[in-house]
């Protein structure tokens, strides 16, 4: 073979090869880009992990006990203290306590979750009572919590009582007195159905929860 008609063939041939490698060095280098960009968002999205665990582990913050991020630096609310009576809402045991700053597990949806307020145990048609003297907000139906009443008081305070039967002794706008009847022990709360027959009481100072012990251990 001629040196001409050599250079001729492998110049033909080198055109291939090069297309090829420039074909695999693209492909190369978009994967690399590929691979970098995608480690660098997973590091910029604070949704990627949860308590160090991978994004895979995200349902898990709904079926494991634990702090709630963020919570250790929430403003409380500017609590004054409440004249007058302060009574327990009705007689019986607490059947889960409030948790706002961590997850509680919920007996009805079978997951971990913030309380917002203390659940008591207590015989069905069981009066349930103002904790405080006041003036009654509202009452309505929760499709959650069920039958509901909500009682305004001094210094900010909201005391709520849900689960309660449908039957009521007290409307919109009655001014109660601390350990009034306002209504009966029920088992209207859909959320807290397992719990059974109990009364939902949860208390709010300046449309801020706080733990309803605190309040009733007002002296």
């Amino acid at each position: 073979m001629s040196k001409k008609n050599f250079t001729k063939g492998f110049g033909g041939k080198g055109y291939y090869i090069a297309l090829i490698l420039c074909a695999a060095a693209i492909g190369i280098s978009g994967y690399l880009y590929y691979r970098n960009a995608n480690e660098t968002s997973l590091q910029n999205d604070p949704a990627a992990t949860v308590n160090g665990d991978s994004q895979d582990g995200v349902e898990a913050v709904a079926t494991q006990s634990g702090e709630i991020p963020g919570t250790d630096n929430a403003t409380e609310p500017t609590k004054a203290k409440l004249p007058g009576k302060i009574t327990k809402p009705v007689n019986g045991d607490v059947a889960a306590d409030y948790a706002m700053d961590c997850l509680s597990y919920n007996q009805t949806t079978r997951d971990w979750r913030v309380h917002s307020g203390i659940d008591y145990v207590a015989e069905p048609g069981a009066a349930v009572m103002a904790a405080a003297d006041g003036q009654v907000y509202t009452v309505y139906e929760d499709e959650t919590m069920g039958t509901t009443v909500v009682i305004s008081h001094e210094g900010g305070y909201m005391t709520q009582y849900s689960s309660l039967a449908e039957e009521l002794k007290v409307a919109a706008g009655d001014t109660v007195t601390a350990g009034q009847t306002i209504g009966y022990v029920g088992d209207t709360a859909l959320l807290e159905n397992a719990i059974g027959d109990h009364v939902h009481f949860s208390v709010t100072c300046n449309d801020q929860y706080v733990d309803p012990e605190d309040f009733l251990s007002q002296e």
